[in-house]
Formats: C-alpha cells, sequence, structure tokens
C-alpha cells in the first residue's frame, strides 16, 4: 500500500524543509526587538548584537536604500514634506520640534 502522500505523480508546491527554513529577515527582526526590550537580560542583548554584527552586517544607511524586487525603500520627497507640514500644525509637538521640521522643508525646497 502506497504513502497517502506517494499517491500523484505531481510534485509539492513547497518542499518540506522550506516549512522549516528560517527567514532571514525574520531572525533580523527578532533580533531588533530583543535589543528594544527593556526585559531583556544584558547578556541575550549582547548576543543579538553580535548575531546583528556579524550574520547580517546591516547598517541604517544600506538599510534605507536596499531593493526588495522592484521597490526602492527610499523615502518620497512629498511624504516626508507633508510628514514635516503635519509637524508644524500638530499641538502635541515641541517648539524644538516644530522648528526642526521647519528647517528641514526649507532644505527641500
Amino acid at each position: 500500500m502506497a504513502d497517502q502522500d506517494d499517491y500523484s505523480d505531481i510534485p509539492k508546491e513547497v518542499p518540506l524543509e522550506d516549512d522549516y527554513r528560517q527567514d532571514p529577515e525574520n531572525v533580523a527582526r527578532g533580533h531588533k526587538a530583543t535589543l528594544a526590550n527593556p526585559n531583556v537580560s544584558d547578556a541575550a542583548k549582547q548576543h543579538s548584537r553580535s548575531v546583528l554584527e556579524n550574520e547580517f552586517q546591516e547598517n541604517e544607511a544600506t538599510e534605507t536604500t536596499r531593493t526588495t524586487g522592484s521597490q526602492s525603500k527610499q523615502k518620497d520627497p512629498g511624504n516626508v514634506a507633508r510628514g514635516l507640514k503635519a509637524s508644524l500644525a500638530n499641538e502635541g509637538v515641541s517648539a524644538e520640534a516644530k522648528e526642526n521640521a521647519k528647517q528641514k522643508l526649507q532644505e527641500m525646497q
């Protein structure tokens, strides 16, 4: 008697080992979350730092310009300007932050 999964000549869409393979982006997100969590021990944070530095070797500069498929992760200048203008109109934003937003808007023009 044949095994239940061996009854067809059609290959499975996803190999079984792919179900258990870790996505590197998710692993990096987990280590970044560990660093941000105040309830995590210093030893665990040090381990996450070393993993991120050694295995992923990403810094903020390459992260913003890295492309995924055909999409670029660079910021849209129109969205940035709208966000800065919203900061100027928001009553909850400090005067210092509003001044900073105003300067950035002037630099963009």
